[in-house]
């Protein structure tokens, strides 16, 4: 461990740094927890947000709706002897379903 004063990091504004000068030993390291945790937290936020704006860029086919999420899968259904196609995807612990369109148009 270092007997000099430290140096002042250039990413640290003077103002403060000055700030943090006049804090005792405990303040101190009380300060550094929670930059750390805060450090954290915006990491993880930038992360997420970083996942949500690439779901988000993640164009829809021509065919699916905009409601319907890009996520969503086709998938074929038989109803009474007839073939039908539907969009299907998860939303927490449901599958959802949205009507597509007959297999065969001319059904």
């Amino acid at each position: 461990m270092s007997y000099s004063e430290p140096t002042i990091p250039p990413e640290v504004p003077g103002e403060l740094a000055a700030l943090l000068d006049e804090c005792n030993a405990e303040t101190l390291r009380s300060i550094a927890k929670y930059a750390d945790a805060l450090a954290e937290y915006q990491e993880r936020e930038e992360r997420i947000n970083e996942t949500e704006d690439e779901e988000t860029a993640q164009e829809h086919p021509e065919d699916m709706p905009e409601d319907v999420p890009t996520k969503a899968t086709l998938t074929e259904k038989e109803i009474n002897g007839n073939r039908y196609y539907y969009w299907q995807w998860r939303e927490g612990d449901k599958i959802k379903s949205q009507y597509k369109g007959p297999v065969n148009p001319s059904e």
